[in-house]
C-alpha cells in the first residue's frame, strides 16, 4: 500500500467513524440508560418538571400573589395547593347572565354549580400531600377523574381530561417530579357541597 493510498484509506475510516459518532449523537434511537439508573431517574424528573410547567399546573396548584406586573404564581409556595390558613367566606351569588363560576384571588379556590373546590397539595408531604400515594393511585386518579381512582370525583376546574390523555411515560414523569419536591405541610380543606356552599 502506497503512502497516498494509506492516507486515503485512513481519511475514509476517520470520516466514517466521525459520521457514525455524529449519527449516534443526533439519532432519536439512541441507547437509553438502564431503567432505574440515576441518569434515567434524573431524566424522568426533568421531563416531569417540563410537563408540569407547560401543562399549567402552577396556574391553580401554586397560590398566586400580586407581583410588580400583576398577579403571578408565588413560587415560594409552588404546588402546595390552597393555603390552609386562608379561610374562604361563602361564595357570593353569581350575577345574572352567562357567568358560570368564580375563583379566589389566589386561584386556588373555585365556586360553581359543583360547590366549592380547593386545589390539592401536590408536594410529597405524608400527611397533607401526595407522600403516601403510589404511581398507580396517581394514574388511576388521572385516568378515571376520581380521587385515587375510586373516591369522590375530581372537581372543576381540574382538567382531568388533559392528563387522562397523557402517555404513560409522561404521566410517570409528572408523578416522579412531584415526588421529588420538598414536602410542604399544607392541609387543604375538603370540597364543599353546593347546598353547604350557599349558606
Amino acid at each position: 500500500m502506497t503512502g497516498r493510498t494509506r492516507n486515503v484509506v485512513l481519511s475514509a475510516l476517520t470520516l466514517a467513524a466521525t459520521s457514525v459518532a455524529l449519527l449516534r449523537a443526533v439519532s432519536p434511537v439512541s441507547v437509553e440508560p438502564q431503567s432505574g439508573s440515576t441518569t434515567s431517574a434524573a431524566a424522568r424528573v426533568e421531563r416531569g418538571a417540563y410537563l408540569v410547567k407547560t401543562m399549567a399546573c402552577h396556574d391553580c396548584h401554586t397560590p398566586w400573589k400580586m407581583g410588580p406586573r400583576g398577579p403571578e404564581p408565588d413560587m415560594s409556595r409552588a404546588l402546595t395547593g390552597h393555603p390552609s390558613d386562608m379561610v374562604m367566606p361563602p361564595p357570593p351569588a353569581l350575577p345574572a347572565g352567562p357567568w358560570a363560576w368564580m375563583g379566589a384571588a389566589t386561584n386556588t379556590a373555585f365556586a360553581g354549580p359543583w360547590g366549592v373546590s380547593f386545589t390539592a397539595n401536590l408536594t410529597p408531604d405524608i400527611e397533607t400531600g401526595l407522600g403516601t400515594w403510589t404511581y398507580d393511585m396517581f394514574i388511576a386518579t388521572m385516568r378515571t377523574g376520581r380521587h385515587q381512582g375510586k373516591g369522590r370525583p375530581v372537581l372543576p376546574p381540574m382538567p382531568v381530561q388533559i392528563i387522562a390523555a397523557a402517555k404513560d411515560d409522561d404521566a410517570r414523569a409528572i408523578f416522579a417530579y412531584l415526588q421529588s419536591l420538598k414536602p410542604v405541610r399544607n392541609r387543604v380543606p375538603a370540597p364543599i357541597e353546593p347546598a353547604e356552599a350557599g349558606k
